[in-house]
């Protein structure tokens, strides 16, 4: 009789182990969160700046990611020459423009 008993423990101990689908849900939660608060906003972040970058042109005030403000006097498909002062070009690479400095020269 004791062998019967040691069989039912041993069935009920196998039907309450998760199937191995079940045991990767909370894995495929993780990845859908950190999907949608990390790399979602972070490719359209990327994505925006690219399309920012690609619109520049002469004569537009832009401030770099050091911080400089300047005019766009000349633009090539990697350099821009930034004009900070009258006479003073620098030439630097236009992925390192941060963005447009209307706002920035408007809030004085």
């Amino acid at each position: 009789m004791d062998f019967l008993i040691a069989s039912a423990h041993a069935q009920d101990a196998a039907a309450q182990q998760p199937s191995a689908m079940m045991s990767f849900i909370p894995f495929i939660l993780m990845f859908m969160v950190i999907y949608f608060l990390m790399i979602r906003p972070q490719k359209k972040k990327m994505q925006e700046e690219q399309k920012f970058l690609q619109s520049l042109k002469k004569g537009d005030e832009v401030f770099t990611k050091s911080g400089l403000i300047g005019k766009i006097q000349g633009l090539t498909d990697k350099v821009v020459t930034l004009e900070v002062t009258d006479g003073v070009k620098l030439k630097l690479l236009r992925s390192q423009v941060g963005g447009s400095a209307k706002n920035i020269l408007e809030t004085k």
